[in-house]
């Protein structure tokens, strides 16, 4: 059964409908921002019948939830259990609030997507990510294991040499990790002679980077880590607000929906579905969320939807890997970053008198960010509190290179340009 350039099974077409007139009624009485949204697009919920009728909402999108973030509440203070927070690279950081329901039901995606990963109560998992910081993905794994009744080893992130010692003597048999520290443990290992498939590690949940290509092959970052390392690898694609996982299966083609948590649209640059196999922007619509609810809220993501049965039996729409980001969007390290916020963040720094940001493709693929500068004084304390700054706002650490005035000059001010620039986008 098709919907809204979508095709769904017809279970979860009804449970999805149901669904969403129960958020459409919820916001509606509950949300200021909705109800405001509503009222000036003079949206008559009751006209929303069946899955089609998205087409007559509006669309809600990341500068919306940024500057009226706390509109978005649908409880009051004394409801709310957990504050997650987006890295804050858009401007100022977008909380998203949880109650005790909102956390049983991150508990139950990660729960849903560690089975989808061929996960088990026998199995042990290693986390090699941030644990605090409000970042939502680490308590969302630690409580999806605790549901599925596996073991946990809350190591967090970086530090090859703890990893392995860890490794070694409580023998997990599955770490979450970003991929591409997922290279550096295989480094640590050939540098200190660590037999990696004598290892107790078999399998690895992959956040933050792709780790294929569209047509489901490895990537070269995917390619690098099973040569080395006889290892399974599930790749998985969440954000903060949507509080919902696309996890592959053991068949790894594509990162399978769960319709009874969310609705997801890929829409075409004038918000209209596109077809299986075609990029589109990913569109979502939260359900079950009780502290802050989304209504085809716009990711910002590129990716393609797949529709046909997979291989495992299931039957939920899939979604590529990531092709591209809105807006010069950049993906590094697993964190978003984009042009203007990093701007907003390079001018605030009093030691910075000027700067011109850079991405480029690195050896295996993935974004890498330059901030070529040019400092008030190139003393070391000033690199350190450039670099301290950075690293407390950013939650990753970019490559920096001090220049001198004459040559800021030259790359703000090419001889083609109007106007000065700020941004070099070396991927294209």
């Amino acid at each position: 059964m098709s919907f809204y350039g979508t095709t769904f099974p017809t279970a979860d077409n009804r449970v999805q409908t149901q669904k969403l007139q129960q958020l459409l009624a919820y916001l509606n009485q509950n949300s200021p921002f909705y109800q405001q949204l509503f009222r000036e697009r003079q949206v008559d919920i009751s006209n929303v019948k069946s899955l089609a009728g998205l087409a007559l909402l509006p669309i809600t999108t990341k500068e919306d939830l940024q500057q009226r973030n706390n509109d978005f509440l649908c409880v009051s203070r004394d409801k709310i259990i957990e504050y997650a927070s987006t890295s804050g690279t858009l401007g100022s950081p977008v909380t998203i609030a949880l109650t005790e329901n909102d956390l049983n039901r991150l508990a139950l995606n990660e729960y849903n997507s560690f089975l989808c990963a061929d996960g088990s109560d026998k199995d042990i998992y290693q986390l090699m990510l941030t644990l605090d910081r409000q970042f939502m993905a680490g308590i969302a794994y630690y409580s999806g294991l605790r549901k599925l009744g596996a073991g946990i080893i809350r190591l967090g992130p970086g530090v090859p040499s703890l990893q392995w010692e860890t490794i070694e003597r409580l023998q997990p048999t599955t770490i979450v990790a970003v991929p591409s520290f997922i290279l550096k443990l295989i480094q640590y290992a050939k540098d200190h002679q660590i037999d990696l498939n004598a290892s107790s590690v078999k399998k690895a949940i992959c956040i933050g980077e792709n780790i294929r290509n569209t047509d489901f092959s490895y990537s070269i970052l995917g390619k690098k880590i099973t040569e080395a390392w006889d290892i399974k690898l599930y790749s998985t694609y969440a954000s903060t607000e949507m509080q919902t996982a696309f996890t592959e299966c053991g068949e790894g083609h594509g990162g399978h929906l769960q319709p009874e948590l969310l609705i997801v649209e890929l829409l075409d640059d004038e918000d209209s579905p596109v077809l299986p196999n075609t990029p589109g922007e990913v569109t979502i619509t939260t359900l079950g969320v009780e502290g802050m609810p989304l209504l085809r809220y716009k990711t910002g993501d590129i990716c393609m939807y797949f529709d046909e049965p997979c291989a495992c039996g299931r039957t939920s729409l899939r979604l590529s890997p990531i092709l591209g980001r809105k807006k010069q969007m950049i993906k590094f390290k697993g964190t978003t970053l984009y042009p203007p916020a990093l701007f907003d963040l390079l001018n605030e720094i009093p030691e910075v008198v000027d700067f011109v940001v850079e991405v480029y493709p690195n050896e295996i693929g993935l974004d890498e960010v330059l901030l070529h500068l040019l400092s008030i004084d190139q003393t070391e304390a000033a690199d350190r509190k450039i670099r301290a700054y950075l690293q407390a706002r950013l939650r990753v650490s970019p490559h920096v290179r001090y220049i001198a005035a004459a040559e800021m000059h030259k790359m703000q001010f090419p001889e083609t340009s109007r106007k000065a620039i700020k941004f070099v986008d070396k991927r294209v």
